[in-house]
């Protein structure tokens, strides 16, 4: 089966990446760069297993856009949105033999040191029959 851990942020999370702080205290080169190595090894490891379908990282919320539908028109919102709005940041897709193990894996993607982050884990439909809830 495979299941897509989805990972959150927010245009402040991007901005203190990026070296800014905006209420959250800015990340160092060398912050960004153990950062980007955790996830590097987690991915690894996943594909030396066999596990890792995909992996994406998304960029900043500033260049996203939202698109809603009013009275059959498109209504087009560019980002960014209120800097505390939890957006999605990535996704890895892995493929393994339970929701627990997936649940396993999740828990790799998320920071100790960060309270309240966490990341979703959900199975991903293969066909109409897996959407039944």
């Amino acid at each position: 089966m495979k299941y897509m851990i989805l990972l959150y942020g927010s245009q402040r999370d991007y901005d203190a990446m990026a070296g800014r702080s905006t209420g959250k205290p800015a990340m160092s080169a060398e912050d960004v760069a153990a950062m980007h190595a955790h996830m590097e090894k987690g991915h690894q490891a996943l594909a030396e297993s066999g596990e890792l379908v995909d992996a994406r990282g998304l960029v900043a919320p500033v260049h996203a856009r939202r698109v809603q539908v009013s009275g059959g028109l498109p209504v087009v919102t560019d980002g960014p949105y209120p800097e505390t709005q939890e957006v999605l940041a990535g996704y890895t897709i892995v493929e393994c033999d339970s929701f627990d193990r997936a649940t396993e894996i999740a828990a790799g993607f998320v920071n100790p040191d960060a309270p309240g982050e966490y990341v979703d884990v959900r199975p991903v439909a293969e066909g109409i029959a897996d959407l039944d809830g």
